[in-house]
Protein backbone atom coordinates (compact mmCIF):
# COMPACT_ATOMS: atom_id res chain seq x y z
CA UNK A 1 0.00 0.00 0.00
CA UNK A 2 1.15 3.16 -1.39
CA UNK A 3 2.72 4.77 2.25
CA UNK A 4 1.10 8.11 1.87
CA UNK A 5 -2.44 6.68 1.92
CA UNK A 6 -1.46 4.71 4.75
CA UNK A 7 -0.94 7.85 6.31
CA UNK A 8 -3.97 9.40 4.99
CA UNK A 9 -6.11 6.44 6.38
CA UNK A 10 -4.91 6.37 9.94
CA UNK A 11 -5.46 10.31 9.80
CA UNK A 12 -8.86 9.80 8.89
CA UNK A 13 -9.85 6.54 11.36
CA UNK A 14 -8.09 8.81 14.54
CA UNK A 15 -10.08 11.27 16.87
CA UNK A 16 -9.03 14.41 17.48
CA UNK A 17 -8.33 13.65 21.18
CA UNK A 18 -6.12 10.46 20.10
CA UNK A 19 -4.03 12.65 17.69
CA UNK A 20 -3.38 14.62 20.75
CA UNK A 21 -2.70 11.38 22.49
CA UNK A 22 -0.19 10.36 19.98
CA UNK A 23 1.19 13.81 19.83
CA UNK A 24 1.53 13.94 24.15
CA UNK A 25 3.21 10.48 23.39
CA UNK A 26 5.99 11.66 21.03
CA UNK A 27 6.43 14.69 23.35
CA UNK A 28 10.45 13.63 23.62
CA UNK A 29 11.02 12.42 20.60
CA UNK A 30 9.51 14.80 18.49
CA UNK A 31 9.87 18.05 21.33
CA UNK A 32 6.31 19.46 20.41
CA UNK A 33 3.63 20.51 21.99
CA UNK A 34 -0.19 18.75 22.12
CA UNK A 35 -1.34 22.43 21.12
CA UNK A 36 0.90 22.66 18.42
CA UNK A 37 -0.35 19.27 16.50
CA UNK A 38 -3.42 20.41 13.96
CA UNK A 39 -3.88 17.54 12.72
CA UNK A 40 -2.64 14.01 12.26
CA UNK A 41 -0.89 14.64 8.86
CA UNK A 42 0.73 17.23 10.66
CA UNK A 43 1.68 14.69 13.26
CA UNK A 44 3.16 12.21 10.84
CA UNK A 45 4.57 15.00 8.60
CA UNK A 46 7.09 16.05 11.75
CA UNK A 47 7.77 12.04 12.14
CA UNK A 48 9.03 11.94 8.30
CA UNK A 49 10.73 15.46 8.64
CA UNK A 50 12.89 13.75 11.64
CA UNK A 51 13.18 10.59 10.20
CA UNK A 52 11.10 8.60 12.42
CA UNK A 53 8.52 7.76 10.23
CA UNK A 54 9.01 5.87 6.33
CA UNK A 55 8.03 2.99 4.43
CA UNK A 56 11.08 1.28 5.68
CA UNK A 57 10.12 2.34 9.28
CA UNK A 58 6.59 2.27 10.37
CA UNK A 59 7.72 1.26 13.98
CA UNK A 60 6.67 4.59 15.70
CA UNK A 61 3.75 4.75 13.88
CA UNK A 62 2.69 1.16 14.70
CA UNK A 63 3.93 1.18 18.17
CA UNK A 64 1.51 4.57 18.95
CA UNK A 65 -1.21 2.71 17.49
CA UNK A 66 -0.78 0.02 19.96
CA UNK A 67 -0.41 2.27 23.06
CA UNK A 68 -3.67 3.80 22.39
CA UNK A 69 -5.75 0.19 21.42
CA UNK A 70 -6.21 0.83 18.24
CA UNK A 71 -5.26 -2.91 17.14
CA UNK A 72 -7.86 -3.50 15.00
CA UNK A 73 -6.59 -0.62 12.69
CA UNK A 74 -3.38 -2.15 12.82
CA UNK A 75 -4.80 -5.44 11.40
CA UNK A 76 -6.69 -3.44 9.12
CA UNK A 77 -3.89 -1.80 7.88
CA UNK A 78 -1.39 -5.07 7.48
CA UNK A 79 1.01 -3.80 10.11
CA UNK A 80 2.69 -6.02 12.37
CA UNK A 81 3.08 -5.55 15.80
CA UNK A 82 6.68 -7.01 15.40
CA UNK A 83 8.09 -3.97 13.90
CA UNK A 84 7.85 -2.07 17.57
CA UNK A 85 10.87 -0.76 18.49
CA UNK A 86 9.93 0.32 22.12
CA UNK A 87 10.64 4.17 20.94
CA UNK A 88 8.31 5.44 23.13
CA UNK A 89 9.74 5.57 26.94
CA UNK A 90 7.75 3.42 29.62
CA UNK A 91 7.49 7.21 31.68
CA UNK A 92 5.38 8.57 28.70
CA UNK A 93 3.29 5.51 28.59
CA UNK A 94 2.61 5.69 32.65
CA UNK A 95 1.65 9.09 31.81
CA UNK A 96 -1.46 7.95 28.96
CA UNK A 97 -2.18 5.22 31.06
CA UNK A 98 -3.20 7.12 33.94
CA UNK A 99 -4.98 9.62 31.80
CA UNK A 100 -7.20 7.19 30.28
CA UNK A 101 -8.34 6.25 34.09
CA UNK A 102 -8.70 9.58 35.45
CA UNK A 103 -12.46 10.57 35.73
CA UNK A 104 -13.97 14.28 34.68
CA UNK A 105 -14.80 14.09 38.52
CA UNK A 106 -10.83 12.72 39.24
CA UNK A 107 -9.70 15.40 37.04
CA UNK A 108 -12.14 18.38 38.78
CA UNK A 109 -10.34 17.34 42.23
CA UNK A 110 -7.11 17.53 40.85
CA UNK A 111 -7.00 20.50 39.36
CA UNK A 112 -8.40 22.03 42.72
CA UNK A 113 -5.79 20.66 44.28
CA UNK A 114 -3.20 22.49 41.90
CA UNK A 115 -4.72 25.71 42.23
CA UNK A 116 -1.91 28.13 43.41
CA UNK A 117 1.24 25.68 41.80
CA UNK A 118 -0.44 26.29 38.45
CA UNK A 119 -2.04 29.14 36.70
CA UNK A 120 -5.82 29.62 36.60
CA UNK A 121 -5.89 29.24 32.96
CA UNK A 122 -3.92 25.96 32.83
CA UNK A 123 -6.83 24.83 35.13
CA UNK A 124 -10.14 25.71 33.32
CA UNK A 125 -12.68 22.87 32.67
CA UNK A 126 -11.80 22.24 29.14
CA UNK A 127 -8.03 21.27 29.96
CA UNK A 128 -7.40 17.65 29.49
CA UNK A 129 -5.49 15.77 31.99
CA UNK A 130 -2.71 15.31 29.36
CA UNK A 131 -2.56 18.80 29.45
CA UNK A 132 -2.28 19.15 33.02
CA UNK A 133 0.80 16.51 32.68
CA UNK A 134 2.05 18.45 30.51
CA UNK A 135 1.90 21.65 32.07
CA UNK A 136 3.29 20.08 35.48
CA UNK A 137 6.31 19.15 33.42
CA UNK A 138 6.97 22.33 32.43
CA UNK A 139 6.86 23.85 35.86
CA UNK A 140 9.04 21.12 36.69
CA UNK A 141 6.67 19.02 39.56
CA UNK A 142 6.70 15.98 38.00
CA UNK A 143 9.02 14.31 35.27
CA UNK A 144 10.51 10.77 34.83
CA UNK A 145 12.65 10.56 38.35
CA UNK A 146 9.96 12.26 40.40
CA UNK A 147 6.67 11.82 39.98
CA UNK A 148 5.90 12.14 44.12
CA UNK A 149 3.22 15.17 43.60
CA UNK A 150 1.52 13.40 41.11
CA UNK A 151 1.61 9.95 43.74
CA UNK A 152 0.07 12.41 46.12
CA UNK A 153 -2.57 13.82 44.04
CA UNK A 154 -4.10 10.26 43.02
CA UNK A 155 -4.03 9.14 46.67
CA UNK A 156 -6.25 11.86 47.60
CA UNK A 157 -8.62 11.34 44.51
CA UNK A 158 -7.93 8.22 43.31
CA UNK A 159 -5.60 5.85 45.08
CA UNK A 160 -5.86 2.49 43.23
CA UNK A 161 -3.74 4.17 40.22
CA UNK A 162 -1.16 4.53 42.24
CA UNK A 163 -0.25 1.30 41.84
CA UNK A 164 0.16 1.90 38.53
CA UNK A 165 3.31 4.58 39.50
CA UNK A 166 4.57 1.78 42.01
CA UNK A 167 4.68 -0.72 39.02
CA UNK A 168 6.74 1.79 36.90
CA UNK A 169 9.07 2.64 40.45
CA UNK A 170 9.67 -0.98 40.39
CA UNK A 171 10.60 -1.67 36.83
CA UNK A 172 12.67 1.43 37.11
CA UNK A 173 14.72 -0.63 39.85
CA UNK A 174 14.45 -3.49 38.35
CA UNK A 175 16.71 -1.86 35.61
CA UNK A 176 20.47 -1.64 35.81
CA UNK A 177 21.64 0.82 37.91
CA UNK A 178 23.78 2.53 34.61
CA UNK A 179 20.86 4.54 33.12
CA UNK A 180 21.15 7.03 29.66
CA UNK A 181 19.81 10.22 29.52
CA UNK A 182 19.44 12.21 26.12
CA UNK A 183 21.50 15.37 25.92
CA UNK A 184 18.58 17.28 24.71
CA UNK A 185 14.45 17.37 25.70
CA UNK A 186 12.53 18.93 28.66
CA UNK A 187 13.47 19.83 32.02
CA UNK A 188 14.44 17.38 34.67
CA UNK A 189 13.62 18.14 38.60
CA UNK A 190 16.55 21.09 39.13
CA UNK A 191 18.17 20.56 42.35
CA UNK A 192 21.41 22.31 41.41
CA UNK A 193 20.69 26.41 42.06
CA UNK A 194 22.77 29.36 39.78
CA UNK A 195 26.00 29.94 41.82
CA UNK A 196 25.84 34.18 42.62
CA UNK A 197 26.92 36.10 40.06
CA UNK A 198 26.81 33.32 37.91
CA UNK A 199 26.68 35.69 34.80
CA UNK A 200 29.57 38.06 35.93
CA UNK A 201 32.25 37.24 33.57
CA UNK A 202 35.99 38.21 34.82
CA UNK A 203 39.21 38.66 33.06
CA UNK A 204 41.02 35.19 33.26
CA UNK A 205 43.78 37.13 34.78
CA UNK A 206 41.57 38.61 37.75
CA UNK A 207 42.78 37.03 40.70
CA UNK A 208 38.52 36.86 42.04
CA UNK A 209 38.27 34.06 39.25
CA UNK A 210 36.69 31.06 40.17
CA UNK A 211 38.09 27.51 39.88
CA UNK A 212 35.52 25.23 41.11
CA UNK A 213 37.27 22.22 41.83
CA UNK A 214 35.91 21.43 44.95
CA UNK A 215 33.57 17.90 44.04
CA UNK A 216 33.07 17.21 47.67
CA UNK A 217 29.20 17.67 47.06
CA UNK A 218 28.19 17.20 43.72
CA UNK A 219 24.63 17.60 42.86
CA UNK A 220 22.53 14.19 43.22
CA UNK A 221 22.69 11.92 40.59
CA UNK A 222 18.86 10.38 40.40
CA UNK A 223 17.73 7.04 38.33
CA UNK A 224 16.09 7.22 35.65
CA UNK A 225 15.55 6.10 32.13
CA UNK A 226 16.55 7.28 28.85
CA UNK A 227 14.54 8.98 26.30
CA UNK A 228 15.90 9.14 22.73
CA UNK A 229 18.72 11.33 20.29
CA UNK A 230 23.43 12.91 8.53
CA UNK A 231 22.83 16.07 7.51
CA UNK A 232 25.85 16.83 5.01
CA UNK A 233 29.53 17.17 5.80
CA UNK A 234 29.20 20.41 3.58
CA UNK A 235 26.57 22.24 6.19
CA UNK A 236 28.36 21.14 8.71
CA UNK A 237 31.98 21.91 7.28
CA UNK A 238 30.95 25.90 6.40
CA UNK A 239 29.80 26.63 9.51
CA UNK A 240 32.69 25.39 11.53
CA UNK A 241 35.82 24.34 10.09
CA UNK A 242 37.21 24.31 6.40
CA UNK A 243 38.87 20.94 6.65
CA UNK A 244 36.63 18.44 8.39
CA UNK A 245 38.31 14.52 9.24
CA UNK A 246 35.33 12.29 9.98
CA UNK A 247 34.90 8.39 11.11
CA UNK A 248 32.00 6.65 11.08
CA UNK A 249 30.46 4.03 13.29
CA UNK A 250 27.75 2.90 15.53
CA UNK A 251 26.37 2.76 19.15
CA UNK A 252 23.46 1.70 21.16
CA UNK A 253 21.69 3.71 24.51
CA UNK A 254 18.94 3.10 26.93
CA UNK A 255 19.50 0.95 30.00
CA UNK A 256 23.22 0.28 30.04
CA UNK A 257 25.03 -2.79 31.25
CA UNK A 258 28.87 -2.96 31.73
CA UNK A 259 29.98 -1.28 28.88
CA UNK A 260 28.51 1.86 30.49
CA UNK A 261 30.71 2.08 32.86
CA UNK A 262 34.24 3.80 33.08
CA UNK A 263 36.48 1.46 30.91
CA UNK A 264 39.75 0.44 32.64
CA UNK A 265 42.81 0.07 30.87
CA UNK A 266 42.92 -4.00 30.78
CA UNK A 267 39.49 -3.79 29.49
CA UNK A 268 40.77 -1.71 26.13
CA UNK A 269 41.11 -3.39 23.29
CA UNK A 270 45.04 -4.43 22.86
CA UNK A 271 44.70 -5.23 18.86
CA UNK A 272 43.13 -1.51 18.19
CA UNK A 273 45.61 -0.19 20.69
CA UNK A 274 48.54 -1.74 18.33
CA UNK A 275 46.77 -1.12 14.84
CA UNK A 276 46.67 2.80 16.24
CA UNK A 277 50.23 2.82 17.04
CA UNK A 278 51.00 0.95 13.90
CA UNK A 279 48.69 4.02 12.02
CA UNK A 280 51.24 6.54 14.05
CA UNK A 281 54.81 4.85 13.05
CA UNK A 282 54.33 4.55 9.43
CA UNK A 283 53.46 8.37 9.08
CA UNK A 284 56.24 10.09 7.72
CA UNK A 285 57.55 12.41 10.20
CA UNK A 286 60.15 13.92 8.02
CA UNK A 287 56.79 15.80 6.30
CA UNK A 288 54.42 15.51 9.14
CA UNK A 289 55.98 17.02 12.44
CA UNK A 290 54.58 17.65 15.58
CA UNK A 291 53.03 21.02 17.72
CA UNK A 292 56.16 22.19 20.08
CA UNK A 293 55.34 20.80 23.61
CA UNK A 294 58.37 22.54 25.53
CA UNK A 295 56.68 25.26 27.15
CA UNK A 296 57.20 25.60 31.19
CA UNK A 297 52.94 26.17 30.80
CA UNK A 298 51.49 23.82 28.99
CA UNK A 299 48.46 26.41 28.30
CA UNK A 300 44.82 26.48 29.81
CA UNK A 301 41.94 24.41 29.94
CA UNK A 302 38.66 26.23 29.91
CA UNK A 303 35.45 23.90 30.59
CA UNK A 304 32.12 25.16 30.58
CA UNK A 305 29.66 23.13 32.33
CA UNK A 306 26.64 23.71 31.98
CA UNK A 307 24.13 21.72 34.17
CA UNK A 308 21.08 23.85 35.57
CA UNK A 309 18.30 24.99 32.45
CA UNK A 310 15.67 26.01 34.95
CA UNK A 311 15.86 29.92 33.31
CA UNK A 312 15.64 28.44 29.84
CA UNK A 313 13.53 29.87 27.37
CA UNK A 314 13.59 26.25 25.74
CA UNK A 315 12.55 23.20 28.00
CA UNK A 316 16.10 21.60 28.28
CA UNK A 317 16.15 19.29 31.60
CA UNK A 318 19.28 19.19 34.06
CA UNK A 319 22.39 17.57 32.36
CA UNK A 320 22.58 14.88 35.52
CA UNK A 321 25.52 13.58 35.14
CA UNK A 322 28.08 16.23 33.89
CA UNK A 323 29.57 16.70 37.32
CA UNK A 324 31.59 13.68 36.57
CA UNK A 325 32.66 14.32 33.56
CA UNK A 326 33.94 18.18 35.09
CA UNK A 327 35.83 16.12 37.65
CA UNK A 328 36.90 13.78 34.96
CA UNK A 329 37.95 16.56 32.64
CA UNK A 330 40.13 18.72 35.30
CA UNK A 331 41.82 15.83 36.72
CA UNK A 332 43.09 14.25 33.33
CA UNK A 333 44.18 18.07 31.95
CA UNK A 334 45.63 18.78 35.38
CA UNK A 335 47.45 15.38 34.84
CA UNK A 336 48.33 16.67 31.36
CA UNK A 337 49.71 20.19 33.31
CA UNK A 338 47.13 21.94 32.19
CA UNK A 339 46.10 24.80 34.27
CA UNK A 340 41.82 24.45 34.56
CA UNK A 341 39.28 26.93 35.08
CA UNK A 342 35.62 25.49 35.41
CA UNK A 343 32.77 28.10 35.12
CA UNK A 344 29.39 26.51 35.79
CA UNK A 345 26.43 27.65 34.38
CA UNK A 346 26.55 30.14 31.55
CA UNK A 347 24.41 31.92 29.16
CA UNK A 348 24.87 33.11 25.68
CA UNK A 349 26.45 36.13 27.11
CA UNK A 350 28.26 35.00 29.91
CA UNK A 351 29.98 32.30 27.19
CA UNK A 352 30.63 34.48 24.63
CA UNK A 353 32.44 36.58 26.90
CA UNK A 354 34.33 34.05 28.32
CA UNK A 355 35.60 32.95 25.07
CA UNK A 356 36.10 36.25 24.20
CA UNK A 357 38.11 37.21 27.30
CA UNK A 358 40.24 34.55 26.96
CA UNK A 359 41.67 35.37 23.44
CA UNK A 360 42.35 38.81 24.43
CA UNK A 361 45.04 37.17 26.96
CA UNK A 362 48.77 36.66 26.16
CA UNK A 363 49.93 32.86 25.40
CA UNK A 364 53.48 33.47 23.86
CA UNK A 365 54.31 31.72 27.25
CA UNK A 366 51.91 28.59 26.25
CA UNK A 367 52.01 25.43 24.20
CA UNK A 368 48.30 25.31 23.48
CA UNK A 369 44.80 26.23 24.16
CA UNK A 370 41.84 23.95 25.49
CA UNK A 371 38.34 24.39 25.95
CA UNK A 372 35.77 21.77 27.13
CA UNK A 373 31.73 22.54 26.09
CA UNK A 374 29.48 20.45 28.68
CA UNK A 375 26.01 21.65 27.68
CA UNK A 376 23.05 20.68 25.55
CA UNK A 377 23.08 21.65 21.92
CA UNK A 378 21.59 21.84 18.25
CA UNK A 379 23.49 21.30 14.73
CA UNK A 380 26.55 23.32 14.90
CA UNK A 381 25.86 25.30 18.13
CA UNK A 382 25.32 24.52 22.14
CA UNK A 383 23.05 26.28 24.09
CA UNK A 384 23.82 28.46 27.01
CA UNK A 385 21.22 28.12 30.34
CA UNK A 386 19.35 30.84 28.94
CA UNK A 387 18.71 28.44 26.06
CA UNK A 388 20.17 30.70 23.50
CA UNK A 389 22.81 29.04 20.89
CA UNK A 390 26.46 29.79 20.88
CA UNK A 391 27.09 28.85 17.60
CA UNK A 392 30.65 26.66 17.18
CA UNK A 393 31.84 29.53 15.07
CA UNK A 394 31.48 32.19 18.11
CA UNK A 395 33.10 29.35 20.45
CA UNK A 396 36.69 29.09 18.29
CA UNK A 397 36.71 32.34 16.51
CA UNK A 398 38.57 34.71 19.37
CA UNK A 399 41.30 32.49 18.21
CA UNK A 400 41.95 32.45 15.32
CA UNK A 401 45.15 34.12 13.95
CA UNK A 402 43.72 37.41 13.44
CA UNK A 403 42.08 37.60 16.59
CA UNK A 404 44.97 35.83 19.06
CA UNK A 405 48.23 36.24 17.59
CA UNK A 406 49.95 34.43 20.26
CA UNK A 407 48.11 31.46 19.44
CA UNK A 408 49.67 31.43 15.56
CA UNK A 409 50.60 27.87 15.04
CA UNK A 410 49.44 26.64 18.14
CA UNK A 411 46.97 23.78 18.66
CA UNK A 412 43.61 25.19 19.41
CA UNK A 413 41.66 21.87 20.93
CA UNK A 414 37.93 22.12 21.47
CA UNK A 415 35.89 19.23 23.08
CA UNK A 416 31.65 19.31 22.72
CA UNK A 417 29.98 17.37 24.77
CA UNK A 418 26.38 18.45 23.25
CA UNK A 419 23.90 17.10 21.06
CA UNK A 420 23.92 17.92 17.13
CA UNK A 421 20.41 17.26 16.54
CA UNK A 422 17.48 14.97 17.77
CA UNK A 423 17.76 12.23 15.43
CA UNK A 424 19.02 8.77 17.03
CA UNK A 425 22.11 6.59 15.15
CA UNK A 426 20.64 3.26 14.26
CA UNK A 427 22.77 -0.07 14.73
CA UNK A 428 24.01 -1.45 11.34
CA UNK A 429 25.32 -5.04 11.42
CA UNK A 430 28.17 -5.70 10.39
CA UNK A 431 50.81 21.88 -0.32
CA UNK A 432 52.47 24.96 -0.32
CA UNK A 433 52.48 28.25 -2.88
CA UNK A 434 55.67 29.59 -2.06
CA UNK A 435 54.47 32.03 0.99
CA UNK A 436 55.57 32.37 4.31
CA UNK A 437 52.09 32.20 5.87
CA UNK A 438 49.29 29.74 6.86
CA UNK A 439 45.35 30.59 7.00
CA UNK A 440 44.00 32.39 9.96
CA UNK A 441 42.01 28.99 11.07
CA UNK A 442 44.80 27.04 10.86
CA UNK A 443 45.35 24.31 14.24
CA UNK A 444 42.29 24.18 15.35
CA UNK A 445 40.82 20.87 16.31
CA UNK A 446 37.08 20.19 16.92
CA UNK A 447 35.89 17.22 18.85
CA UNK A 448 31.94 16.98 18.80
CA UNK A 449 31.04 14.03 20.81
CA UNK A 450 28.49 13.02 17.92
CA UNK A 451 27.98 13.70 14.29
CA UNK A 452 25.63 16.28 13.14
CA UNK A 453 22.05 15.73 13.11
CA UNK A 454 21.92 13.69 16.21
CA UNK A 455 21.65 13.27 20.01
CA UNK A 456 24.49 11.96 22.15
CA UNK A 457 23.78 10.22 25.58
CA UNK A 458 24.78 10.93 29.50
CA UNK A 459 24.85 8.64 31.94
CA UNK A 460 23.33 9.48 35.54
CA UNK A 461 25.79 7.95 37.39
CA UNK A 462 28.81 7.83 34.91
CA UNK A 463 28.38 10.97 32.65
CA UNK A 464 28.28 11.45 29.22
CA UNK A 465 29.90 8.22 26.97
CA UNK A 466 32.31 10.99 24.86
CA UNK A 467 33.90 12.09 27.83
CA UNK A 468 33.99 8.69 29.61
CA UNK A 469 36.00 7.15 26.39
CA UNK A 470 38.16 10.53 26.15
CA UNK A 471 39.34 10.63 29.36
CA UNK A 472 40.29 7.20 29.55
CA UNK A 473 41.97 6.96 26.42
CA UNK A 474 44.32 9.88 27.13
CA UNK A 475 45.55 8.15 30.35
CA UNK A 476 45.97 5.37 28.82
CA UNK A 477 47.39 6.65 25.20
CA UNK A 478 49.51 10.03 26.25
CA UNK A 479 52.32 7.50 28.40
CA UNK A 480 52.24 5.19 24.95
CA UNK A 481 53.42 8.55 23.09
CA UNK A 482 50.50 8.12 20.39
CA UNK A 483 49.23 11.62 18.95
CA UNK A 484 45.78 13.28 19.77
CA UNK A 485 44.24 12.07 16.18
CA UNK A 486 45.17 8.59 16.81
CA UNK A 487 43.92 8.84 20.50
CA UNK A 488 40.34 10.02 19.12
CA UNK A 489 40.39 7.59 16.58
CA UNK A 490 40.49 5.36 19.55
CA UNK A 491 37.23 7.38 21.24
CA UNK A 492 34.93 7.16 18.37
CA UNK A 493 36.01 3.08 18.61
CA UNK A 494 34.95 2.69 22.22
CA UNK A 495 31.52 5.13 21.91
CA UNK A 496 30.68 3.35 18.63
CA UNK A 497 30.79 0.06 20.60
CA UNK A 498 28.40 1.37 23.54
CA UNK A 499 25.52 -0.19 23.52
CA UNK A 500 21.92 -0.67 25.81
CA UNK A 501 19.76 -3.33 26.94
CA UNK A 502 17.74 -2.96 23.55
CA UNK A 503 20.55 -2.35 21.43
CA UNK A 504 19.25 -0.19 19.26
CA UNK A 505 20.00 3.27 20.69
CA UNK A 506 23.55 4.48 19.01
CA UNK A 507 26.53 7.54 19.37
CA UNK A 508 29.01 8.21 16.95
CA UNK A 509 31.57 10.85 18.01
CA UNK A 510 33.11 13.03 14.79
CA UNK A 511 36.32 15.31 15.08
CA UNK A 512 36.79 18.26 12.72
CA UNK A 513 40.27 19.89 12.39
CA UNK A 514 42.62 21.93 10.76
CA UNK A 515 45.61 20.68 12.34
CA UNK A 516 48.98 21.34 10.02
CA UNK A 517 51.06 18.87 12.16
CA UNK A 518 50.41 16.06 14.97
CA UNK A 519 49.61 16.72 18.68
CA UNK A 520 51.54 14.32 20.75
CA UNK A 521 51.23 15.90 24.64
CA UNK A 522 54.67 14.81 26.88
CA UNK A 523 53.92 11.97 29.01
CA UNK A 524 53.58 13.19 32.51
CA UNK A 525 55.84 12.22 35.56
CA UNK A 526 53.11 11.93 37.79
CA UNK A 527 51.30 8.32 37.36
CA UNK A 528 47.43 8.98 35.78
CA UNK A 529 44.08 9.67 37.71
CA UNK A 530 41.99 6.88 38.87
CA UNK A 531 38.37 7.82 37.40
CA UNK A 532 37.16 4.51 38.72
CA UNK A 533 37.73 6.28 41.84
CA UNK A 534 36.14 9.96 41.50
CA UNK A 535 33.05 8.00 39.61
CA UNK A 536 32.86 5.53 43.21
CA UNK A 537 33.22 9.28 44.94
CA UNK A 538 30.28 10.55 42.81
CA UNK A 539 27.65 6.80 43.84
CA UNK A 540 28.32 7.06 47.16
Amino acid sequence: MDFQKLQLDVGKALSQEEVKALAFLCTDLLGLKVTSVGSASDLFSRMVEQDLLSAEKPHLLTELLLIIQRTRLIRDLRLTESTTKNLISSYRKLLYNLSEDITDANLKDIKFLLKGQLSRRQLEDNVTTLEVFLEMEHKDLINDTNLNLLEKLLQTCCPVLTEEINRYKEQQASLHSSHIAQETGRPRSISCPPEPNQNQCLPFSHPERCRSTDFSDPPPLPESTMSPSNTSVDEYLSLSLSRLSTTRSSSPSSNVGSDASVISPSQLNENSSQQQTAQTTNTNTEDLGSYPMTAAKRGLCLIINNNNFSESKQRLQMREGTMVDEERLTKVFEWLAFHVVIERDCDRKKMLCLVQNLGKEDHHDVDCLVCCVLSHGEQDGVYGVDGLTVTLNELKEPFNGSKCPSLTEKPKLFFIQACQGVSRQEPVYIESDGHDSIPSEADFLLAMATVPSYVSFRERSNGTWFIQALCQNLIQMVPKGLDLMSILTKVNADVSRKTDNTGQKKQMPQPAFTLRKKVVFPIPKAPPPSLKSLINSHNK
